[in-house]
């Protein structure tokens, strides 16, 4: 597994000694309360799970856990549910009911819930994939679930995904263009063919599986990536932008981290739960910028 887990802190200096007020009788009795009420929560939460375990209808999941800001959670483990298994269930599902019946500190992203959103990206039984989307029943026993590969995780299964939105918008995702059409109401309108030949490239839902699947993205921290590369490519190859924009568009994937460092390996084509051929659109960029540079010649 190549999760990472951020380097622990030095231990705090140990902070002057400072004179504290004992707690009054109320406090005591609050504190009292609040132990015997999470005391009760917990029994009842073990009766749940051992009655679960004993059930013949039920899947196990394995899901890391995490804490950086809770003692005694810093170090990485794995937790076991055992959730009853129904029809049609995914991996959310099964999170969300292991989350609400056993152990509300589960931490985990989810908007959607119907691929689009792309926030419930994980790593599933040493695959990318979305939570929402994957079935229970397609996979073996017990599932273990893990936050994505190849980026910092903040607490259990969410990872810190700055890196990755600064790599997208290193490429300037957005339409722009120089000409305009004469009219003030008049649409810039795509041809039939252009919008066929850009539009897997618009399915990206920003979920990450792609980067987290890339190997050289492992390896080098500065590579744009398979997503902000197709993003370039929706762009690049939308002929309403122009010349102007295109050969702007060209030079940035051609940087040192950018086309170029793609080795056709097909992990991130292979991950990407909307289909999109990403391998294909970085080659065929490539070729672009190629018969780009030619034209200097």
């Amino acid at each position: 597994m190549s999760t990472q887990i951020p380097k622990q802190t030095e231990k705090a200096e140990e902070t002057a000694e400072t004179e504290t007020e004992a707690p009054s009788k109320g406090d005591e009795r609050r504190a009292e309360k609040r132990r015997r009420a999470d005391e009760r929560r917990r029994q009842r939460e073990a009766e749940e799970a051992e009655k679960a375990a004993a059930d013949e209808n039920t899947v196990e999941l394995r899901v890391f856990r995490y804490d950086p800001d809770v003692e005694g959670k810093q170090e990485p483990r794995f937790d076991t549910f055992h959730v009853p298994f129904e029809k049609g269930m995914t991996v959310l599902d099964a999170l969300m009911y292991a989350r609400d019946t056993y152990d509300s500190s589960l931490t985990f992203r989810h908007s959607c819930r119907q691929a689009v959103c792309g926030s419930d990206a994980m790593f599933v039984n040493g695959g990318q994939k979305l939570a929402c989307k994957t079935q229970i029943g397609e996979l073996e026993e017990p599932i273990r679930v893990e936050p994505l590969p190849h980026a910092e995780v903040t607490k259990d299964l969410v990872v810190d995904m700055e890196h990755f939105y600064d790599q997208m918008e290193a490429v300037e995702p957005y339409f722009q263009t120089n000409e305009y059409p004469e009219g003030e109401l008049e649409e810039q309108r795509q041809t039939r063919e252009n919008r066929e030949k850009i539009k897997m490239s618009t399915r990206c839902i920003w979920c990450s599986a792609c980067m987290s699947s890339c190997n050289i993205a492992a390896g080098d921290n500065e590579y744009l990536g398979p997503a902000a590369i197709n993003k370039a490519y929706r762009f690049a190859m939308d002929e309403r932008e122009g010349e102007d924009i295109k050969q702007k568009r060209l030079e940035i994937i051609e940087q040192e981290h950018g086309v170029w460092r793609c080795q056709t390996q097909f992990s991130c084509t292979e991950v990407c739960p909307k289909d999109i051929p990403l391998t294909e659109h970085i080659q065929e960029l490539k070729r672009e910028a190629v018969k780009n540079n030619l034209k200097f010649w």
